[in-house]
Order: structure tokens, then sequence, then C-alpha cells
């Protein structure tokens, strides 16, 4: 199967499960809010362009927005979040590292902590930017940041449960 067929089979999964059972899990006191579609973002190819992260990112956002009727809300943080994934990738990723070696991020290629690090990072960024465009405040601050700090913690057991039970085939690549 193609990578691009592979990548929009993931998205479209992504907001179906979203959209049709995460979201229709009541939020425990307005508080908690648990999101992984964003993760299709995280799990594009190393080589993906910053446009074409950027692109998919808005695209992946979109999708939601469509669906909950929210235009933008969703689109501005997965931006944000494909915007920052190629600096944290060279950041928790010595060069000529992981990207040499394998097509996309996972436990595999990055090895536990570079890779739950690089999921906590992007994860905690876009529910901040999230839930700040949601209130389009700061007042409140204890709120704001208990509601992004749970949110996070329950998306991140949700996509470290997702990572458990779907591994996905790493490729290695070679250089012949």
């Amino acid at each position: 199967m193609s990578d691009l067929l592979k990548n929009i089979g993931r998205l479209v999964l992504f907001i179906l499960v979203q959209v049709f059972i995460l979201n229709q899990i009541p939020p425990i006191h307005q508080f908690v809010n648990p999101y992984i579609y964003f993760l299709f973002i995280l799990w594009l190819p190393f080589g993906t362009g910053r446009v074409t992260l950027m692109a998919a990112g808005f695209l992946c956002g979109l999708c939601l927005d469509y669906f909950t009727k929210t235009p933008g809300l969703h689109a501005a943080p997965c931006v944000l979040i494909a915007y920052f994934r190629p600096f944290l990738i060279n950041i928790l990723v010595p060069q000529q590292g992981a990207e040499m070696n394998y097509k996309e991020p996972s436990i595999k290629s990055l090895g536990p902590a570079p890779y739950l690090t690089y999921v906590f990072v992007l994860t905690l960024m876009h529910h901040a930017c999230l839930f700040l465009l949601e209130a389009l405040q700061f007042g409140g601050v204890i709120y704001f940041l208990g509601k992004m700090l749970a949110s996070t913690v329950i998306s991140m057991v949700l996509i470290i449960i997702l990572e458990l039970l779907f591994p996905r085939k790493q490729k290695f690549i070679t250089n012949t």
C-alpha cells in the first residue's frame, strides 16, 4: 500500500474515532476532553516537508472542525504542531539518526524516552492552543492549566494504549 493511501486511511480513521467515539464521551466535569486525531500529524513520515506538514495539519484540523461545527478551532493547533514537529525531531534525534534509518516516528525508531517526549510536548502544545482558543481568555488560569494538563495526560494514556495495541510495522531504509 502506498504511503499516501496509508496516511489518508489513518486520517479518516482518527477523525471517525474522534467524532463518533471520543467526542461522545461526556467530559469529566467539563475538565477532561480526550483527543487523538492529531496523532495523524505526529505519525507522518520523517521526510515530509514543512509546507506539506502544515497543509496536512490544516486539513486534519479542518476535517474535525467540519464535524464539530467549530470553524478553525482544531485547525489552528494542528498547524501549530505541524510547524514545530521538525524542530522537535531535530532536537530529540541525533544527526544521522532515526530519520535516516526509519520512515516515520515511532517507539522503535526514536526509542521510548525520545518518542514519549516528542508525543508529550506536541500533545501539550496542541491542547494549550486548543483550550486557549476555546476560552479566548486567560481568566481562570488554574482552570485552564488543570484542563490542559488533565486532557494531556488522558490523551497520552490513549496514545500509549494505541501504540501498544496496534504496533506499526517500521520499514528500515537502507542506503543501497
